[in-house]
């Protein structure tokens, strides 16, 4: 949106772009506001690494416990 903005407003400089950053982020929280939604009540996302180490890890089990399938002829 900040890009979309900047680029049809025709902005330039660290201070324009820093007050249409700061607008959006604005609009952003008003609307999540508006539904009842607080970003510093939500629960933190699981880290990405622990989730690929699960993931790796269940493909492993999945592996071992599952049959070979036969060889095509």
């Amino acid at each position: 949106m900040k890009n979309y903005n900047a680029e049809g407003k025709n902005l330039f400089g660290e201070p324009a772009i820093t007050r249409e950053h700061m607008q959006n982020n604005q609009s952003v929280r008003e609307m999540l506001g508006k539904r009842g939604i607080r970003p510093e009540e939500l629960p933190p996302a699981e880290d990405i690494k622990k989730l690929e180490r699960r993931v790796a890890s269940e493909e492993k089990k999945i592996e071992k416990t599952s049959s070979k399938l036969p060889k095509k002829k």
